[in-house]
């Protein structure tokens, strides 16, 4: 009796499930019990390599033809059928040595397209070697026709030493991982070791990533071939690293823009003069105009982020004019903004009196 979970209850979907709903529903669930979001808990890895494996079978057209036909005999060495029509029988040596036998129920003459579901991908890369008059040479030989016997399961055996499985080669699943940054490393990119754990053989491995400049909070960088191993010689799955940006005090980011705040003196906001301004390229002397009010900005052309997609292209840094308004004032300088302030309201009363 099979002790295993049907692959549609494990991925909680009908039969008549497409390849969509059965995507959507493993990815789901995948995420869920993924073992970098659930470190030191077994029952989460076991559910992830049950998802895993009902996923692998029931994406695949051909794998899941034959589970539907056979359920998880179909994979495991034996398989029966019970349905209306002619019946006959094709057994081949299993890998403990014993025969495995299926059953078939139908006409003879579809026996080719079952026994193509089976061992076409097994042969020559696939179905195209399959005769109706069967294989010859070293497999010993068998027919489509002749279905009541073991079809040469001793040819099967002499040449692949006791059986073969049929497993299909599956890439590995990818992994998440996360990394963070300066906000200089982010505006002009980085190298970066990674200390990484693969959940399966729980081998720990150094790898080092180019991180690309103009990277923001939240973008992840695809490695490809740096996930899970594959199975039974399959590709490995990717890693998905998630890139966080640790904030610079005093800069704050929009898109390719950088914004900055400019403290200049009282007196130079009215008299005009200069101001220094620190950029991430460095310190840029900015003029300032006669009259600046507070709120003023400043557009530094070129300062500010390099476009990932086009390194030629980068934003703007904008500086943002504070007046700094002195908190203790010595008693000259206080006669002298009186002075200042009248003189101010006598200019003012005198361009009244002209108009």
């Amino acid at each position: 009796m099979d002790k295993k979970r049907d692959y549609y209850e494990v991925l909680g979907i009908s039969r008549s499930a497409d390849a969509n709903e059965i995507k959507k529903a493993y990815r789901k669930l995948a995420k869920k019990y993924h073992p970098d979001t659930n470190a030191g808990n077994p029952k989460a890895e076991e559910k992830f390599k049950e998802i895993t494996e009902a996923y692998n079978v029931l994406s695949d057209d051909k794998k899941r033809k034959l589970y539907d036909q056979f359920g998880h005999a179909a994979f495991d060495g034996g398989a029966s059928g019970n349905g209306p029509g002619a019946s006959g029988a094709y057994s081949y040596g299993g890998p403990d040595g014993n025969y495995r036998e299926y059953h078939f129920q139908g006409d003879p003459k579809d026996m080719d397209d079952i026994l193509k579901n089976i061992f076409g991908d097994m042969f020559q890369g696939g179905s195209s070697g399959f005769s109706g008059n069967g294989y010859g040479g070293g497999f010993g030989g068998f027919s489509s026709h002749d279905f009541g016997g073991d079809f040469g399961s001793r040819g099967f055996r002499g040449s692949y030493g006791g059986g073969f499985s049929g497993q299909r080669s599956q890439k590995g699943a990818d992994m998440t991982a996360s990394v963070n940054i300066s906000f200089e490393e982010a505006a002009f990119g980085c190298k970066k070791v990674l200390s990484l754990q693969e959940p399966s053989t729980g081998r720990t491995h150094s790898l080092e990533v180019r991180i690309p400049a103009g990277i923001e909070t939240g973008k992840s960088i695809r490695l490809r071939g740096k996930g899970m191993s594959g199975s039974n010689g399959g590709e490995a799955g990717d890693l998905l690293l998630k890139v966080t940006v640790e904030e610079k005090p005093g800069y704050e980011r929009k898109g390719l823009d950088i914004y900055t705040t400019v403290k200049i003196p009282f007196s130079t906001a009215v008299l005009g003069g200069e101001a220094v301004v620190p950029t991430i390229y460095g310190n840029v002397v900015c003029k300032i105009q006669e009259g600046t009010q507070s709120g003023t900005k400043i557009r530094l052309k070129g300062k500010g982020i390099v476009s990932m997609k086009n390194p030629s292209i980068k934003g703007d840094q904008y500086a943002r004019i504070e007046i700094q308004v002195p908190q203790h004032v010595s008693r000259t300088a206080k006669e002298k903004l009186k002075e200042f302030e009248r003189a101010c309201g006598r200019k003012n009363s005198g361009s009244g009196s002209a108009a």
